[in-house]
């Protein structure tokens, strides 16, 4: 008796620790994928886009789709076709947004086709994005001028449907992935044109990194771009620079491709910041915008 009772103790012990572990706050919940920055630019900053991933052999082993926004933001679609899609942009979220994903996504997947998942604040404990997904397949982002990749029959027949969705493609704002570098994004907004570039590094180093170029007059992407300031988002930052209005992708991709390098310098050195750096890491951190 004294056996099972310390057993129940420890199962009721073990119970409490996982529901704690499932609705402990996450302060950088995609912390681990080799693909972080740009999951969080199809959550925060990509207005239409698509990419491919796969579940790992013991979720299923089938080939999904990561997307920024689905039909009524929703958190995830089994399509009628038997496509499984994952959307980013979701109007509710949990204290862990990579365990809001995976939930909607082994949820579509043992749904019948034509099945969608709504999101929710509380999806309960299960794996996180990290524990089903097979990192080793290749993260092909594609970015798209209008949503008719949701591929809705209804927007033939039904007026509603076609309304919304004409309505959701005016919303897109023309943006492109930079090829020379990882994770960043030209686009243009309300007559202003910006290059927004996702950082895995911890916000620290690359404030420093940051502020070593400005005080030298080189946080400037190469000469076309001014520096704004940036985001912090899910746990890392996006810098921000504007550029001038009418500046296309393919004409930022060689300048920032080197500013790359000078930055990838700047985060390596060890030397104290100068009087000159500290100053301009004031500036930098006066003017951060926190999105999640």
């Amino acid at each position: 008796m004294g056996k099972k009772s310390k057993r129940s103790k420890e199962d009721l012990i073990a119970k409490r620790l996982a529901r704690a572990q499932a609705t402990a706050f996450v302060a950088r919940p995609f912390e681990g994928l080799p693909f972080e920055a740009d999951l969080i630019c199809l959550r925060e900053l990509v207005p239409a886009a698509t990419a491919s991933a796969k579940l790992k052999e013991e979720f299923g082993g089938q080939e999904i789709t990561i997307a920024s926004l689905l039909p009524a933001a929703w958190q995830a679609w089994h399509r009628e076709d038997g496509a499984i899609m994952a959307g980013m942009q979701v109007p509710v979220s949990s204290t862990d947004a990579s365990r809001d994903v995976a939930h909607g996504i082994l949820a579509a997947a043992e749904a019948q086709p034509g099945t969608s998942i709504d999101a929710t604040t509380e999806p309960g404990q299960g794996p996180r994005l990290q524990d089903i997904l097979d990192t080793d397949h290749p993260f092909d982002i594609r970015v798209l001028e209008s949503f008719e990749h949701w591929q809705l029959p209804e927007a033939e027949t039904d007026s509603d449907v076609a309304a919304a969705l004409e309505q959701a493609n005016d919303s897109i704002s023309p943006t492109e992935k930079i090829v020379s570098v990882d994770s960043a994004y030209w686009t243009e907004m309300s007559g202003r044109t910006y290059v927004r570039w996702a950082r895995p590094e911890g916000e620290d180093a690359i404030v420093d990194a940051l502020a070593r170029l400005q005080s030298e007059g080189r946080n400037d992407l190469g000469g076309p771009g001014t520096f704004l300031g940036y985001f912090r988002a899910h746990g890392i930052i996006v810098p921000v620079w504007e550029l001038e209005f009418g500046t296309q992708v393919d004409d930022v991709e060689e300048p920032i491709a080197e500013f790359g390098t000078r930055l990838t310098a700047a985060l390596d050195s060890s030397e104290p910041l100068s009087a000159e750096a500290r100053r301009a890491r004031s500036g930098i951190v006066a003017r951060q915008l926190t999105i999640h």
